[in-house]
């Protein structure tokens, strides 16, 4: 059974993020974590932009915030977002990773160290290398790993860094995953592919 579904994303996320998260169920089985860069001092209209749009509830992640299934959680500008083994937030100010803070290798790896198996890790639009370690570490761990087809991406340097440092379980566009996160833990339960997909 998936716990959680991390999500790393960064240039052009705002607009992957708005066509993604309206489509998922209001209570979903999982929680969603998401890393999308955002410049420091920034406030929190991503947060509540997605949460006034979406069915599911969407906020920011607050430190030692126990994880609840059904709850998506955005880290918040300027920190970077952890999961502790206790199933609860924290956030850090540790330097940048990846020249970001939040940064999403932060997020995959803490949540691969918690989640294992019970993990999915996605990689969306992005125009940096972030995230490609921490999805091999979430594979590595047992978890599932997504990627968005770079040729649908708007930036695809991102996912295609990631494609390149872990062959990713699946390669989807975002109606793809959409799909894929709606029957996630429902009566047709998805489990991890006993192969690669190829790479575009």
């Amino acid at each position: 059974m998936i716990e959680a579904v991390a999500i790393g994303v960064s240039a052009g996320g705002m607009k992957a993020l708005s066509a993604l998260l309206p489509k998922l169920p209001e209570e979903p089985p999982y929680a969603v974590i998401i890393v999308q860069h955002i410049r420091e001092g920034s406030d929190s209209y991503l947060a509540n932009h997605l949460n006034q749009i979406s069915a599911i509830r969407v906020k920011e992640a607050d430190e030692k915030e126990p994880i609840r299934p059904g709850t998506v959680y955005v880290a918040p500008a300027g920190y970077h977002l952890l999961v502790e083994e206790d199933r609860t937030f924290s956030l850090s100010v540790d330097p940048l990773v990846n020249y970001a803070r939040p940064s999403i290798d932060v997020l995959f790896e803490s949540a691969a160290d918690v989640f294992e198996e019970r993990l999915v890790g996605i990689v969306l639009t992005g125009a940096s290398s972030d995230g490609s370690k921490g999805l091999a570490l979430i594979k590595a761990g047992g978890g599932i790993t997504l990627v968005q087809d770079p040729t649908t991406a708007e930036y695809p340097v991102m996912p295609l860094t990631a494609i390149q440092a872990s062959k990713a379980d699946r390669i989807l566009t975002l109606p793809e995953i959409e799909t894929f996160l709606r029957e996630l833990g429902g009566p047709k339960r998805i489990s991890k592919p006993t192969s690669n997909q190829e790479e575009p």
